[in-house]
């Protein structure tokens, strides 16, 4: 995502909950996961996102999808939605 000007362009769902969310209700295009975020909640989202088609986008750190999302702390997953 270094390339990337970062996801605040773009309608994104930030944190576990609301990426599990936007995934379950067929929202999200595709969903950026924290390499670094803790592997149960990484793998529930891998297995969701398998099971609904959604690509996924692995980001080396927290921080870095924080800051890509435009927020101050670290993200452990964030969803792009749908237009």
């Amino acid at each position: 995502m270094s390339n990337d000007k970062g996801l605040q362009d773009v309608h994104v769902r930030i944190g576990t909950k609301q990426t599990t969310r936007a995934v379950e209700l067929g929202q999200a295009t595709e969903v950026y996961v924290a390499s670094d975020a803790d592997h149960r909640l990484i793998s529930k989202i891998v297995a969701l996102c398998e099971k609904h088609g959604v690509n996924i986008t692995y980001v080396d750190t927290m921080t870095e999808l924080g800051e890509a999302c435009s927020i101050e702390v670290g993200a452990a997953m964030a969803a792009v939605i749908k237009q």
